[in-house]
């Protein structure tokens, strides 16, 4: 059998015909261009050559006076005003390209790779941030940049947005100065007027009344030494349980300012919350550490609390300036110390403190807060009343949920946007644990014959609760997973509690202009979206 061209790999030699003249053909011209990408185009990131199928799109339209013209797919072109060349942007379905987040191939409808115009990576319309519109695909003219290279034109570290939040540098201030003094004038309520709000006597003047307020204060609340061993203990021990318990490790979200990057977030909060409550009740039943013993030093343990969120505040944004972490600044003190100046701080390159701050401290404090309630009602009474239990569901479901969440919570944007300010600093280490809880202060400092409900409205309230937290848990969660099912990271866990219609299989969205889907099934079908 004769071989075929094809089969040898070799160019045949033209047959000889003597006495006959060859006609003369048109000369290749060398200057034309080439039909075949070149290496920089073939969007690989380790830069090698790889044979691939391409469908080409033509160059973005020419602007008017910036010298730049249409050519083929696949070609290059020079920009007449610096001379650069610019690899033209194409969307493939070959094998042989793979995203640069996912590095999967993978390339279908709603969702197909495409090469940046000006460094030509490629990038799924899902895994770039923000997603790429359909009409990239759709307009041959289109041009589109991606976010890494948008970055690369603009300082990372100044705020380029404009946009203040809380009303600017007045706002933030009056916040900061305010909120402390807030949270000892409901502590006293709590405390001393019965759950009341403290006002003036009838005959007792405004500076007598400021006066009695801080003397309560001081006498209550001084941050004793032994109030700064339970706080700083209960932080130091949640700390080491998120280091070196049992856990995953996920994924976040790329880093425009650091090229794409993802971290590497590890979860170890189921392991984390129950063997919290397995020390607090061993340390409360032997008598080391009895839990009601919180109650009775709450005052000294919320000024131990907020004096150390303004310190870690400090320490967080000089410790960021002095290594140059500092990222999106407004040049504004106040505000930027409010907001915050770093937004990944790490210790130990695996504890992640903002992570470590929204998700450990606030509730696993919380809820330590209702047991220690309802320990001293079982001590003073004999029994924990249904309003006790009551209260100490919320705290409990919140961390339950915020644990079997965990590792999707990557995808929020207190993480993956927000800075370690004083902003999720205080809030978290001394706002959120010590605010949400006076109810249970009123419950701990009355007898339940002050706040009995009759059963059947008790049992009612049970239901209505139960029924309220299962949205809200499952909403979250079809939220959630839709997000890391779009990004290729769904990790299916079984950590308790699990609820069921925690994930929408083949959800139906809404596609918006910027490209971005938005999940229009599940709960968000329920609500009218």
């Amino acid at each position: 059998m004769v071989a075929t061209r094809a089969q040898t790999g070799e160019t045949p030699r033209k047959t000889p015909h003597p006495g006959f003249v060859e006609t003369p053909t048109r000369r290749a011209n060398s200057d034309a261009p080439e039909s075949f990408p070149t290496g920089s185009d073939t969007g690989k990131a380790d830069g090698k050559v790889t044979p691939m199928s391409v469908r080409g799109k033509k160059a973005p339209r020419a602007h008017e006076g910036d010298g730049s013209s249409s050519k083929t797919p696949g070609t290059v072109s020079r920009n007449a005003t610096d001379g650069r060349k610019r690899p033209k942007r194409r969307y493939t379905r070959s094998r042989d390209i793979v995203c640069k987040l996912c590095e999967k191939p993978d390339s279908r409808v709603g969702n197909q790779i495409v090469f940046c115009d000006r460094c030509n990576t490629p990038w799924h319309q899902v895994c770039h941030q923000p997603p790429i519109p359909e009409h990239v695909i759709e307009v041959e003219e289109a041009e589109w940049v991606c976010a890494d290279c948008l970055v690369q034109r603009r300082d990372p570290i100044v705020e380029a947005s404009g946009d203040l939040d809380f009303g600017g540098s007045l706002g933030v201030g009056t916040i900061m100065i305010l909120f402390p003094p807030l949270m000892y004038y409901l502590w006293i309520g709590a405390t001393f007027y019965d759950g009341h709000l403290p006002l003036p006597a009838r005959d007792q003047s405004l500076s007598d009344f400021l006066r009695q307020l801080g003397s309560l204060a001081y006498e209550g609340a001084f941050p004793t030494p032994k109030a700064w061993a339970i706080y700083w203990a209960f932080l130091l021990f949640e700390a080491a349980c998120y280091l070196y318990l049992p856990g995953v490790t996920v994924k976040g979200k790329p880093l425009p300012h650091e090229g794409g990057r993802r971290l590497d977030y590890y979860c170890s909060g189921a392991w984390s919350f129950y063997s919290t409550i397995a020390v607090a009740a061993a340390l409360h039943f032997t008598g080391v550490f009895k839990l009601y013993i919180i109650l009775d030093e709450f005052g000294p343990i919320m000024s131990v609390a907020i004096i150390s969120g303004i310190l870690i505040s400090f320490v967080a944004y000089f410790s960021a300036l002095y290594r140059g972490a500092q990222i999106r600044m407004t040049g504004r003190p106040v505000y930027d110390f409010f907001m915050g100046a770093e937004l990944n701080p790490r210790m130990f390159g695996l504890l992640d403190l903002k992570m470590f701050s929204e998700v450990r401290m606030p509730w696993y404090l919380l809820f330590l807060i209702s047991c220690a309630a309802a320990a001293r009602q079982y001590e003073q009474f004999g029994f924990v009343s249904g309003e006790a239990k009551r209260a100490s569901r919320l705290p409990g479901l919140s961390p339950a949920t915020t644990l079997v969440l965990k590792a999707r919570l990557t995808n929020h944007r207190d993480v993956y946007y927000e800075k370690w300010g004083f902003m999720l600093i205080f809030w978290n280490f001394a706002g959120v644990p010590l605010t949400y809880c006076h109810c249970t202060l009123f419950l701990s400092n009355n007898a339940p014959s002050v706040y009995h409900w009759k059963r059947p409205a008790l049992v009612l309230f049970y239901i209505a609760y139960l029924a309220v937290y299962w949205v809200w848990d499952t909403a979250n969660s079809q939220k959630n997973r839709f997000r890391q099912e779009e990004r290729g990271t769904l990790m299916e866990r079984r950590t308790f509690p699990q609820l069921p219609w925690q994930r929408v299989k083949n959800p139906r969205i809404i596609k918006t202009k910027a490209g971005e889907a938005i999940l229009a099934d599940g709960w968000c079908k329920s609500c009218g979206l």
